[in-house]
């Protein structure tokens, strides 16, 4: 059996020891708090039911204004666009470049 003033002090040990672990780990969580706090305040996203035009494709806003799909995309979230032409929007717009366009494509592939 250890005498009581050595007990006192490997007890006096052990805990300083835990006690030092637990502000550490304490320390740890505030600063991921605080990093998820600030990734949260960063976050646009949309959710919900959206009314879009059947027709124009235009997305009526919470003050009943109509807007461009991507002008209402990139007012409530973090995308952005950029715009292209598809093979069948090609074929439909331009019929007469559509055979030149579909020959540069399937060098492309």
């Amino acid at each position: 059996m250890l005498p009581w003033s050595l007990s006192f002090v490997l007890f006096s040990g052990v805990i300083c020891y835990y006690y030092g672990k637990l502000q550490k780990a304490n320390k740890e969580k505030e600063e991921l708090i605080v990093n998820l706090q600030k990734a949260l305040s960063e976050v646009k996203n949309l959710s919900g039911m959206l009314p879009i035009c059947s027709s124009c494709k235009k997305i009526r806003d919470d003050d009943g204004y109509w807007q461009q799909i991507e002008e209402y995309i990139r007012d409530h979230s973090n995308a952005d666009f950029t715009h292209g032409i598809c093979n069948d929007c090609v074929e439909k717009l331009y019929p007469e470049l559509y055979p030149k366009f579909k020959e540069k494509m399937a060098i492309g592939e």
